[in-house]
């Protein structure tokens, strides 16, 4: 009988696995590399749960779960070139830490930078009717920021506030420049959306 199955000619035994083997992290991640739906689906559904609790000691469960998202989605668009020198195991549970101390690291920085506005104010400026105006806008600006969705919001503000580049943001993210464009451009669609009646402000 003639074998159809075209994956049988490839030298990862992986690809020609059924659903029912179980195949080490090493096999999986070279069928992943490979472009195997079914090996990247198998590491999705064996890990994004235990991810999942591991990242919520850091993080809201919410955006512990997108932070795990986006490093699934991560491994799936970087596999031609990414290079993982530990067990497929540990590399996700590393990942998944530094990604969850970056994003309180920019938590506290915003933070920092928003008490340090504040205290800077004159006392002149208090007295001043036009101040409050612009202190509601700047409000206004914050909560529609603070309410983006959280992937997207990290990366508007590396760009608007930190000023770093689409190249710069997908590397420190590790995100495709793709996606760092798509978290861009439908951040200022929603910001535009909640900020109409304010101004035009982009």
């Amino acid at each position: 009988m003639v074998n159809n199955c075209f994956c049988c000619y490839s030298d990862n035994p992986y690809l020609c696995s059924q659903p029912d083997d179980i195949m080490n992290d090493l096999d999986l991640f070279e069928a992943i590399r490979e472009g195997n739906l079914f090996a990247y689906k198998e590491m999705f559904l064996k890990y994004y749960a235990p991810l999942c609790t591991y990242a919520a000691q850091f993080l809201s469960d919410t955006d512990a779960e997108e932070l795990v998202q986006d490093l699934m989605l991560y491994i799936w668009e970087a596999r031609d070139h990414l290079i993982i020198s530990t067990s497929l195991k540990s590399y996700l549970f590393i990942a998944v830490k530094n990604r969850s101390f970056n994003a309180i690291r920019k938590q506290k920085y915003r933070e920092r930078i928003h008490a340090k506005l504040y205290s800077s104010l004159e006392e002149e400026q208090l007295d001043d009717p036009d101040f409050y105006m612009v202190d509601e806008l700047a409000v206004k600006i914050n909560d529609a920021i603070r309410d983006l969705p959280e992937s997207y919001r990290k990366t508007f503000e590396m760009s608007r506030f930190e000023g770093l580049t689409n190249a710069k943001i997908s590397s420190k993210l590790e995100v495709s420049v793709k996606t760092v464009e798509y978290r861009i451009t439908k951040s200022l669609k929603i910001l535009k959306g909640k900020l109409k009646d304010y101004m035009m402000l982009f």
